[in-house]
């Protein structure tokens, strides 16, 4: 049985409306590929089913609502020094948004890439 190893991390969350764009781009989409280019772990985009932000206007994909712009989540784990990192590379992308940073524990196990 292979016994798993935890270690500390640090979750960068960055929530933006799926119609935010950088350059012609999807935000999110810019995101993705700036922690790409800076070497981090790895970052994956979830598209919400209802919320709201700052405007408190509620977006959702109900039926009758038919709402375009869904909050999306952009998520990245990596070590807390890496992602402290990658701040000010996203500081130059998202000007409106919410952007949280979370202590995290990874739990690897041998064969996975670790950070």
């Amino acid at each position: 049985m292979t016994r798993p190893t935890t270690r500390g991390a640090l979750r960068l969350t960055v929530l933006v409306g799926e119609n935010d764009t950088w350059h012609h781009r999807p935000l999110y989409a810019e995101i993705v590929h700036r922690a790409h280019a800076a070497g981090l772990a790895g970052a994956s985009v979830f598209r919400g089913v209802e919320g709201f932000g700052a405007s408190s206007v509620i977006h959702t994909t109900r039926l009758l609502s038919l709402s375009e712009d869904l909050p999306v989540a952009v998520v990245i784990v990596d070590t807390e020094d890496r992602v402290r990192g990658f701040l000010p590379l996203l500081g130059e992308v998202v000007t409106d948004g919410l952007v949280t940073l979370d202590p995290c524990e990874v739990v690897g196990y041998e064969g996975k890439r670790s950070l």
